[in-house]
């Protein structure tokens, strides 16, 4: 249970062996810390319905599901934990437009997505409870991109002082590397989606 404890799973149901709902609940049992429901390709009515179900899986394990980019969903549902990609969290994060208050009003805790220094340090000042940095070693998500490695790592951890969870290509035989980089948790997706 203790390694998971440091763990977010990130969901892909296309990389599941079963449905990802039964996976979710097997990732719930094992104790990882949060589960970011990542499945941008579905309709949001779609989405809509498998947050509920994800949801009461979570509550029921006392597991965090954080809902991914689907903000009208997380609202409906009152999911107070979001995840966005850096271009749509600074686009909400500008207090000069009205989905500012929106934003802070909706949410307790706003993760974001950054892939540089500069963009870690912006999601920070514009109010990030955590953000994620990648990608750190070689992805399928990422095929052909250079990964970024641990020193770029240490060097977002060092920069900001919210918490930073370390992502691409993280796995159970990696991720102490990461923590002892300064990470406070590593986001985990094939590993997570393929357990048995």
């Amino acid at each position: 249970m203790e390694k998971y404890e440091k763990t977010v799973a990130i969901t892909n149901r296309h990389l599941c062996c079963k449905e990802l709902l039964y996976q979710i609940e097997l990732l719930c049992k094992r104790g990882v810390s949060a589960i970011i429901l990542r499945e941008k390709d579905m309709t949001e009515k779609e989405y809509k319905s498998l947050a509920e179900k994800a949801i009461a899986i979570g509550q029921s394990y006392n597991t965090s599901v954080i809902l991914h980019s689907f903000v009208n969903v997380a609202e409906s549902l009152g999911c107070r934990a979001i995840h966005l990609p850096m271009p749509l969290f600074m686009k909400m994060a500008d207090n000069k437009n009205s989905y500012h208050r929106r934003l802070t009003e909706s949410f307790k805790i706003i993760g974001v997505s950054t892939h540089t220094l500069k963009e870690a340090v912006e999601a920070e000042k514009a109010g990030a409870a955590y953000i994620t940095a990648s990608h750190i070693y070689a992805t399928e998500c990422k095929k052909g991109c250079e990964p970024k490695g641990i020193d770029y790592l240490k060097e977002v951890c060092k920069a900001v002082s919210i918490p930073v969870y370390a992502l691409g290509g993280m796995n159970f035989n990696n991720m102490n590397d990461a923590l002892k980089a300064g990470a406070e948790k590593v986001c985990m997706m094939s590993e997570m989606m393929r357990m048995k």
